[in-house]
C-alpha cells in the first residue's frame, strides 16, 4: 500500500530518537549514574552511551521499519513492531555495553526500565500520529483516488474494505463487461473493461487501479498496465483465488516467479519466534526455582503417602511439525495400562483424591515448564495431544495437523474458551481444533499475555467444571 511522503517518515524517526534520548537522560541522571544535581552536568560517557542507543534504534528500524504510515495498518501491528524494535535495541545496546565496558553502576533491571519506558513512549506516540493521520483522512484530506477493473467477489470485498474513511481511499467505481448483481452500495459501475484505458487517460488525479481479470485476458491486462505506467497510476493485480479461499496469504518470490502461500502464520517470522522463545525461556527459568525448591518436594511427599508410585507421569505426545516428545505431568492417577489410550473422564476411577485436586487446580501441568525450558513446548499454544488421538483425529478433521505448525503449550486459546476436558463427540474436538487454528493464524505477543492472564484468573477465581 502507498505510504505518506518520506519527509514525514524522517520526522517520525527524528522525533523518536529525541524521545529515546530524553528517556535515557532521565534514567542516566536519576537512577543509573546519580551524583550531580546540575541538569546539564553530563560527561562524554553519557554522549557515547546515548550515541550507542541511537545506533541501536537505527538498527532496530532496519529490522522492523516504521510501518504505521501504511493505510492498512492496525494498532496491533504497531505494538508488535515497537516490541520487536525495543528488543532489537536492547540486544544491540547490550553488545555495546559489553564491548566498550561502560563505566556506570550498571544494573540489568534498571536498563529494562529504560527499554520498557521507551516501548510505552513510542507506542503511545505512534498511536497519536496514527490518530492524527486518520483524522485528516476522515475529513477528506490525504485521499487517494481508486478504480477497479473486474466484477468478481474479490473486487466487491476490496470495495467494502476501502470504504472505511480512515484508510483515505476514494473509490470512483469499477469497469466490467457486466455490472455486479446486486450492485454494491457506493460502488459505481463506470463501463466496460475496454473503457478503463480511456478513463485513466482522462482523469489525471487517479492514483491506483486494482485489476482482477482472468489470465486469458492477458492482452487487455497488458494494455491497462502500460496505460497506468504512462499516466503515473499504480497498478495492482487482485488474485481471483480469493473467490474460493478466504484467508490471509503471503506473497513469496522464487527467482522471478511470484508464489502465493495459503498459510501465512505470524510465527513463521524469525523475529516473532525469537520474541516468543525468549519470553518462554525467561518465564520457565524463573519458575524452575520455586518449582524445585517448594512445589516439587511437597508434591513428592504427598504422592508417596497418598498415591504410591512415581511422581511424574510421562507420555508421548505430538509437538512441533507432528514430532513426538515426552510430556511431563505430575501423576494424578493410579498406575494403569490405559494411560496412553484413554482420556480422563469426570468420574474416572483411575484418579486419586489428591490427583483429582491437582487436576482441578492445574497443578499437575506444572512440570511442563521443563518441556518449555527444553524447547519442546511453549507457555502458550495448542495443547499437545496423545499420539493415538493425533492418529485418529487427523483422519477425521480437516486442518487438524495445522495446530502442529507451532509449539504446543501449557495453556492455549481453546482452553480459556472452554474447550478442554473430555471430548465425547467429534464436534467437540472440531471446535477445539478450530480455536487452535485461529490461534496459529492470529498469534501475537499481546494475545499470549492475554491467554496467560485469563488462565491464571480461571485457575484462581473460577471453578472450571471441565477441568477433570
Amino acid at each position: 500500500m502507498y505510504q505518506l511522503p518520506q519527509f514525514m517518515k524522517l520526522g517520525m524517526i527524528v522525533s523518536e530518537m529525541l524521545f529515546i534520548n530524553l528517556i535515557f537522560y532521565y534514567y542516566y541522571k536519576g537512577i543509573l549514574c546519580p551524583g550531580s544535581n546540575h541538569p546539564f552536568d553530563i560527561s562524554y560517557q553519557f554522549g557515547f552511551m546515548a550515541m550507542s542507543l541511537t545506533v541501536a534504534y537505527v538498527v532496530g528500524i532496519r529490522v522492523r521499519p516504521i510501518s504505521f504510515f501504511y493505510r492498512s495498518d492496525r494498532r496491533g501491528s504497531i505494538l508488535r513492531n515497537v516490541l520487536a524494535l525495543v528488543i532489537t535495541m536492547g540486544v544491540v545496546f547490550w553488545f555495546f555495553a559489553l564491548a566498550f565496558d561502560f563505566n556506570i553502576k550498571f544494573q540489568s533491571v534498571r536498563i529494562i526500565y529504560v527499554l520498557v519506558s521507551i516501548y510505552v513512549c513510542l507506542a503511545l506516540w505512534r498511536f497519536f500520529c496514527l490518530g492524527v493521520i486518520r483524522w485528516f483522512r476522515t475529513r477528506g484530506r490525504n485521499l487517494h483516488h481508486v478504480i477497479f477493473v473486474g466484477n468478481n467477489e474479490p473486487i466487491r470485498e476490496l470495495g467494502d474494505e476501502m470504504r472505511h474513511p480512515f484508510y483515505g481511499y476514494r473509490v470512483e467505481g469499477y469497469f466490467a463487461d457486466e455490472p455486479m448483481t446486486p450492485n454494491p452500495e457506493g460502488l459505481n459501475y463506470l463501463g466496460k473493461v475496454s473503457d478503463a484505458v480511456g478513463y485513466v487517460k482522462e482523469h489525471p488525479y487517479l492514483q491506483h487501479l486494482y485489476c482482477s481479470l482472468p489470465a486469458v485476458r492477458a492482452n487487455e491486462i497488458r494494455e491497462i498496465i502500460n496505460t497506468c505506467e504512462k499516466n503515473c497510476v499504480r497498478f495492482y493485480a487482485v488474485p481471483q483465488l480469493r473467490t474460493y479461499l478466504k484467508r490471509k496469504m503471503q506473497l513469496e518470490i522464487l527467482g522471478t516467479i511470484p508464489v502465493l502461500s495459503v498459510r501465512d502464520n505470524p510465527l513463521d517470522m524469525l523475529t516473532n519466534r525469537i520474541i516468543k522463545r525468549s519470553f518462554d525461556l525467561v518465564v520457565s527459568a524463573l519458575f524452575m526455582i520455586p518449582f524445585w525448591l517448594i512445589i516439587m518436594p511437597i508434591v513428592s511427599v504427598l504422592t508417596h503417602f497418598l498415591q504410591p508410585g512415581p511422581v511424574f507421569f510421562k507420555q508421548k505426545r505430538n509437538g512441533l511439525n507432528g514430532k513426538e516428545f515426552i510430556c511431563y505431568k505430575f501423576r494424578s492417577m493410579k498406575v494403569n495400562a490405559d494411560a496412553d489410550v484413554r482420556q480422563a473422564t469426570e468420574d474416572d476411577p483411575r484418579k486419586t483424591k489428591f490427583g483429582d485436586f491437582m487436576r482441578r487446580t492445574s497443578i499437575d501441568e506444572l512440570p511442563q515448564f521443563i518441556n518449555v525450558f527444553k524447547g519442546e513446548m511453549s507457555i502458550v499454544g495448542p495443547r499437545p495431544h496423545m499420539v493415538k488421538h493425533t492418529e485418529e483425529y487427523s483422519k477425521l478433521i480437516d486442518k487438524y495437523m495445522v495446530r502442529h505448525l507451532v509449539l504446543p503449550g501449557i495453556t492455549g486459546w481453546a482452553q480459556i474458551n472452554g474447550a478442554r476436558g473430555e471430548t465425547k463427540e467429534l464436534w467437540q474436538m472440531e471446535d477445539r481444533i478450530k480455536k487452535d487454528v485461529w490461534y496459529v493464524e492470529n498469534w501475537s505477543f499481546s494475545l499470549d499475555l492475554k491467554i496467560m492472564f485469563r488462565t491464571v484468573w480461571q485457575v484462581i477465581f473460577k471453578k472450571d467444571k471441565q477441568a477433570y
